[in-house]
């Protein structure tokens, strides 16, 4: 259906991510995007402000918002068999890429350039930035399952945070240094 783009997109509410693990809390498509928006705005704004770096971060940010959006017609791959091997990586690069193909078939062809760009944001400069969000969300999901006492997420936990820490962005490091302790804490102490 022509013109259909906007409402595929608020399909991301009923994807669920984290599908090969028992979850205390389910986590949504749509929440997820929100989250790494929030995280990509965080990262510029300490990159600008500390860093003395020149991110747009209304562009960042609308990247974020759209990183995952395929996923609409993918679902959620279980990162273990989104990364099993290069031939498995390849092949849902090309699912990817059809759904990015499907959903900008949905847009007057007036607006299928803007959007062309923001769903093909592993070409764009803003990359690096998002990806670490993508991660750093991930990450505060485990924290919030091992807060509940769900070991499930444990392995994850541990591994991303090694992916985390092994980032060289230096505005990761700051937030992870600065802003990331305070996952941990339950309502009453963030209050203090």
């Amino acid at each position: 259906m022509k013109n259909a783009f906007y409402p595929m997109v608020f399909r991301q509410k009923y994807i669920r991510r984290w599908g090969l693990m028992r979850n205390m809390t389910a986590e949504t498509l749509s929440e997820h995007s929100y989250d790494v928006s929030v995280l990509v705005h965080a990262l510029c704004t300490i990159g600008n402000e500390i860093f003395g770096k020149s991110y747009d971060t209304g562009k960042a940010v609308c990247y974020a918002l759209f990183h995952d959006v395929q996923e609409v017609y993918t679902g959620d791959m279980p990162t273990p068999a989104k990364y099993y091997n290069k031939e498995m990586r390849t092949n849902y690069a090309k699912i990817e890429e059809n759904a990015t193909t499907q959903l900008l078939s949905k847009l007057p062809d007036e607006l299928r350039p803007t959007y062309d760009d923001l769903l093909h944001s592993d070409n764009s400069e803003y990359h690096d930035i998002v990806k670490a969000a993508d991660k750093l969300s991930a990450y505060i999901k485990c924290i919030e399952e091992l807060k509940c006492n769900n070991n499930e997420f444990k392995s994850a936990a541990a591994s991303t945070l090694a992916s985390l820490e092994a980032n060289p962005l230096p505005e990761l490091q700051y937030f992870m240094e600065h802003f990331l302790p305070a996952f941990e804490a339950d309502l009453d102490e963030l209050q203090k």
